[in-house]
């Protein structure tokens, strides 16, 4: 009994450091899905962190940096149940918060044979260097769709 007491005790001193991190400052947002229902959700989700006090920074890549852009396909702009939102509006919208920022992948417009002048206003691309910095910040969060 005396062991288990001592085992349990070791394990409970261990979580503390765990237990007494303090919150994110940013969630970095890292979305390729092409699905509108995750990109949606992840939408969501960095406005929820945002309500909450938390910077939003959302990396668009691949398929998923289409909502990006100002001719952006139906999928992007079309309206999703339950709450009749698009991926693209509610990504505007975040992008309009203080110390949000929305960024495409730095390869993305290349691969496409575009410019920064067919992304939406707000929306910039992504410098490799400070995205890295970003994600490896000791006060931020990811989230992967």
């Amino acid at each position: 009994m005396k062991k288990v007491a001592i085992a349990a005790l070791a394990a409970l001193s261990l979580t503390g450091p765990a237990l007494a991190q303090q919150a994110p400052e940013t969630l970095v947002t890292v979305l390729t899905a092409p699905e509108p229902q995750t990109q949606l959700m992840a939408m969501v989700l960095a406005m929820q962190a945002a309500q909450q006090g938390v910077a939003p920074h959302i990396l668009l890549c691949g398929p998923a940096a289409d909502i990006a852009l100002k001719d952006a396909p139906e999928s992007a702009t079309a309206p999703q149940p339950p709450r009749e939102m698009s991926p693209q509006g509610l990504m505007r919208k975040i992008a309009t918060l203080p110390g949000a920022k929305v960024e495409v992948c730095a390869i993305y417009l290349p691969g496409k044979g575009a410019d920064a002048s067919v992304l939406l206003d707000g929306v910039t691309v992504a410098k490799p260097k400070a995205m890295a910095a970003a994600m490896i910040a000791p006060n931020a969060r990811i989230a992967s769709y």
